[in-house]
């Protein structure tokens, strides 16, 4: 790491440390928490009156900061979700590749703190973040797409980030206050699974921004929406409108020809059969796509769950051994040169391909596709309404 950004981070160190006082309580909300001297953890604690007081005074000037900040940025989106596990940073990744491959201007700010795996998804490990006199400069992947993301900042990958509530706040906060984005279209946020302190912070740090809203990722199974349930009712509390709903990992998708087929003898044993399969296969019917469903939808899954709390359902994306590949190695499933350079990789780039497509096939493409439309309808057309109705006041559309 640059020996400016080194010494930046020393600096971002104490400043998370001079949000609990050394001699606080266990559970101290930190003093730049609107709770801060009120909550329950304060009881007893010899700081108390110094931080009710304090938070009196008036309004923080880190929220007037950030506003500013973010008024350089039109639109601005959460990817949340209520479990882990569920492919939401995979989603937030490949939103953020497809707006900026739609010419948008592009931020993705990590803030799981303690499970930062954007750098890995966008293909920035080993990156570094510089200082300028704007501030923070976020590490690009093209031009129009900038990353920022607390993994930038660990000497090691991996070190664990052990930190209690007040200090990821503060982190956070420093994001959204220093970090120098620029004039962009979109900031893309994808947060931590739950509803913890990192949720709470966003919400309260972008109240004054007009944030758009909240895309929320689940798998199908009822495991699983039980806590998106949780994660709805937490954006309706805090006022953060639900932009829609997207079911990932519903059932998986592949062509024909990428399966492996296995015949099970009497003991037990497995032996790979596949090329007589394909062999008796007609060539026309290889490049059909088969579906099965993988996690069992009992309550209807994600679509259903919508529907009963009146939010929009976005759509489904299936389980895609390609789309885990782009994450894994940080590339974009919307670009014409994603997956070249692979040889030998028969599942993707042999004769299997679609005749006339210089591509594989993803079947997770489409869903992805049409998701993204219905989000960009969802956010510029209100911006074009907006301006439609700017024209009016002003006396005609313009």
């Amino acid at each position: 790491m640059a020996e400016r950004a080194v010494a930046e981070y020393i600096m971002a160190e104490r400043a998370l440390a001079a949000e609990v006082p050394a001699d606080a309580n266990a559970h101290c909300p930190g003093t730049s928490s609107e709770t801060a001297g009120k909550s329950e953890a304060c009881a007893g604690c010899p700081n108390q009156e110094i931080c009710a007081t304090a938070q009196s005074k008036g309004p923080d000037s880190d929220l007037i900061a950030i506003e500013q900040r973010m008024r350089n940025i039109k639109h601005k989106i959460l990817v949340l979700s209520g479990k882990g596990g569920v492919g939401k940073s995979t989603f937030s990744a490949q939103l953020a590749f497809a707006l900026a491959a739609k010419s948008r201007e592009v931020g993705l700010l990590d803030i799981d703190i303690c499970g930062p795996s954007i750098p890995k998804m966008l293909g920035l490990e080993g990156e570094e973040i510089h200082q300028s006199n704007a501030g923070w400069s976020p590490v690009y992947v093209e031009d129009n797409l900038g990353v920022m993301s607390i993994g930038f900042m660990l000497q090691n990958p991996d070190d664990a980030v052990i930190w209690r509530g007040p200090r990821k706040n503060a982190l956070i906060k420093q994001f959204l206050k220093d970090v120098d984005w620029g004039v962009i279209d979109y900031l893309v946020v994808d947060a931590p699974p739950g509803t913890s302190d990192e949720h709470i912070s966003i919400a309260q740090f972008l109240k004054a921004s007009n944030v758009d809203g909240a895309i929320i990722v689940t798998t199908p199974q009822e495991v699983s929406i039980i806590d998106v349930r949780k994660e709805i009712n937490f954006c309706k509390k805090v006022g953060i409108p639900v932009l829609g709903v997207v079911e990932n990992m519903s059932g998986l998708s592949q062509q024909l020809h990428k399966f492996k087929f296995f015949s099970t003898r009497p003991d037990g044993a497995q032996q790979d059969v596949t090329q007589q399969v394909l062999q008796h296969l007609p060539a026309e019917l290889q490049n059909c796509v088969a579906q099965t469903e993988v996690f069992h939808a009992s309550k209807g899954g994600a679509e259903q769950m919508a529907k009963d709390m009146q939010v929009p359902f976005l759509g489904r994306v299936p389980l895609d051994p390609l789309l885990s590949r782009a994450a894994e190695e940080g590339k974009s499933a919307f670009g014409s040169s994603s997956f070249e350079g692979a040889e030998g990789d028969r599942s993707a780039f042999g004769s299997s391909n679609l005749k006339g497509n210089s591509r594989p096939f993803m079947p997770s493409l489409p869903a992805l596709q049409a998701i993204i439309e219905q989000l960009m309808q969802v956010t510029e057309g209100s911006e074009d309404k907006q301006r439609q109705t700017n024209g009016v006041q002003n006396g005609g559309l313009h």
